[in-house]
């Protein structure tokens, strides 16, 4: 089972990160204003929620799939601790980007292209939005868009030890996205700027390198010992 403090570190990857999600996501923030138009501010919010229901749904497919693949491996020699190790540094690398040090994690979206060349055609064929069946169907189609913080995500999700741990660290890291997606307005320039803030980044880089390097130590450690 997943501890909380991971799911701690699993929402303060998707707080943080939700800010370059939301500009890699060019073609799927135009068609979240599309859905906005000639709406009823319920209904509006209506298909807001179910767009997210779709996209955090994707994040914890994914988490699944890789968390039982991970699963897969537990019994082969040290593997498991391998994964392990790559959690750990993808949290670290997590940490680096959160307090603008270092933005490699993003120049990972180069590998999902393939697969995004794929669904996009999927996607543009429910535009536009104006039912919840089309909400999250391409809430769906929006959580498979190339994006390096995803991709750490779903690393840790590899070294979890099981489908469930991987989908439920997805699924929180989905959820630490919902203030930058769902706030429109004063409360999301307030979000936003509290997410600016130095202070804040450094702190929550401090908080997400601790569980990197403890990570990181407590693989070395098995596979050294």
């Amino acid at each position: 089972m997943t501890e909380q403090p991971e799911l701690f570190t699993a929402l303060l990857v998707g707080f943080f990160g939700s800010g370059h999600c939301l500009v890699m996501c060019g073609g799927m923030a135009s068609a979240l204003q599309m859905m906005m138009q000639q709406q009823s501010r319920s209904k509006m919010l209506f298909l807001q929620l179910m767009l997210s229901l779709g996209r955090i749904s994707s994040y914890a497919i994914l988490g699944a799939l890789f968390g039982a693949l991970g699963a897969t491996a537990l019994g082969i020699g040290p593997f498991s601790h391998i994964l392990q190790l790559l959690g750990g540094l993808m949290l670290v690398l997590m940490a680096c980007y959160v307090s603008r040090i270092w933005t490699v994690l993003t120049r990972l979206e180069v590998f999902g292209a393939r697969l995004w060349r794929r669904i996009q055609p999927l996607s543009t064929k429910l535009l536009p939005i104006n039912s919840g069946y089309k909400a999250v169907l391409y809430g769906l189609c929006w959580g498979y868009l190339p994006c390096g913080l995803v991709y750490s995500g779903l690393s840790w999700s590899l070294s979890s030890g099981s489908a469930q741990a991987g989908a439920i660290w997805m699924f929180a890291f989905g959820i630490g996205t919902l203030p930058a997606v769902l706030l429109t307005g004063q409360a999301a320039q307030q979000v936003n700027a509290l997410k600016q803030h130095m202070s804040v980044r450094i702190l929550a880089a401090l908080v997400l390198a601790y569980f990197g390097f403890k990570t990181i130590y407590l693989a070395l450690t098995a596979l050294v010992f």
